[in-house]
């Protein structure tokens, strides 16, 4: 799937009306007046949850208006299996978004911002809602870059205690640790269920956290014989595991 994709509120299963479209607002100036799309390119609607329609651009109205013809079928594509979810620490500055840019674009499926004991950076209040929020508009624009119809999940900030449920509840369970014995380049993996693998902070994971996330199954493990950022781990973990599961086969 080469052609730009937008975002739209919903695709019916029955498709849409006429075939036809119209994309205003954001999405329709960023259409319009950023990609410059014009009549006879192919383009891609998504809700984002997996439904999308490909069409072709009839005409472009103004700055912010988008006419796509063409949409007469919906498709769906289902979930990956297995599921990749990380949870990741609460990186200082921008490197949370960071983070979330590029698990999305590597193809990571859901991301829980974790409140680790050692995290510089807390999300409390209005400050910890505008942060959420900043999480997930970066997973939907680069979902949109990545050409993506199914965006990742960004889930509420996460407790130690509710990353441990998580855990337990999953069919492989992992911690990016220095004192894995196993590098996670040679752990068996499952061919479905959920996969959960904690980034730690900065200040890396704590005793305490470690012993709570063992009791729920997580056993940790090492990426190689470098230490990446908190900001990368992530990324560079979700592409081992997306490479070993055949999800890029």
């Amino acid at each position: 799937m080469t052609a730009p994709v937008f975002v739209v509120d919903s695709l019916p299963s029955g498709g849409l009306p006429g075939g036809r479209y119209v994309l205003d607002g954001p999405e329709g100036r960023h259409a319009v007046s950023v990609k410059r799309l014009r009549p006879g390119e192919d383009v891609v609607l998504t809700d984002g949850r997996g439904r999308w329609s490909e069409g072709v651009v009839e005409a472009a109205e103004g700055k912010d208006r988008l006419v796509v013809a063409g949409l007469e079928g919906v498709h769906e594509e289902p979930p990956e299996q297995p599921r990749v979810t990380v949870v990741q620490a609460l990186p200082k500055g921008d490197r949370g978004e960071l983070a979330v840019e590029t698990m999305t674009e590597v193809g990571v499926d859901a991301i829980v911002p974790w409140a680790a004991s050692r995290c510089i950076t807390q999300w409390k209040g209005d400050r910890g809602l505008k942060a959420l929020g900043k999480w997930r508009a970066t997973a939907r624009e680069a979902g949109k870059q990545s050409r993506r119809v199914r965006f990742p999940d960004v889930a509420d900030a996460a407790t130690s205690k509710q990353v441990a449920s998580l855990l337990a509840g999953a069919a492989f369970a992992a911690v990016l640790h220095e004192s894995g014995e196993e590098p996670l380049a040679a752990a068996e993996l499952p061919a479905s269920g959920d996969i959960v693998l904690v980034v730690g902070p900065e200040g890396g994971v704590s005793p305490e956290e470690l012993a709570l996330f063992a009791q729920a199954g997580a056993k940790p493990y090492r990426l190689g014989r470098s230490v990446l950022r908190t900001s990368t781990a992530g990324t560079a973990a979700t592409a081992v595991l997306l490479a070993r599961t055949g999800r890029w086969s």
